[in-house]
């Protein structure tokens, strides 16, 4: 009797033990898993920030380009420009126009 004690007690510590490596093995898998994930996720997230990084810059230079035209446009020599796209002239100004 004592030795079916011993084998029974034996057998159940043995399923406890494969239950318990299996519980490890498969919360090892789960973890890999959500390790794994996670570093996609950190690629993803820091490609995704290089992107808008280089769209910052790239409208900061179009904001300079602006402010540089804001500045331009007060100037004599655009104003002047302008005018006479339109056929404006200075009143002392003379014209010469050819004859085709």
């Amino acid at each position: 009797m004592k030795n079916s004690r011993v084998k029974a007690k034996l057998r159940r510590n043995r399923i406890i033990a494969l239950f318990i490596g299996a519980a490890v093995i498969f919360f090892c898998v789960l973890m890999a898993g959500q390790i794994i994930s996670s570093n996609k996720s950190n690629k993803d997230q820091e490609a995704r920030r290089a992107r808008l990084e280089e769209l910052i810059e790239a409208q900061e230079q179009r904001a300079a380009e602006l402010d540089d035209e804001e500045e331009y446009i007060k100037t004599r020599e655009y104003i002047e420009e302008k005018a006479k796209s339109i056929g404006y002239v200075f009143p002392d100004e003379i014209i010469f126009k050819r004859e085709d």
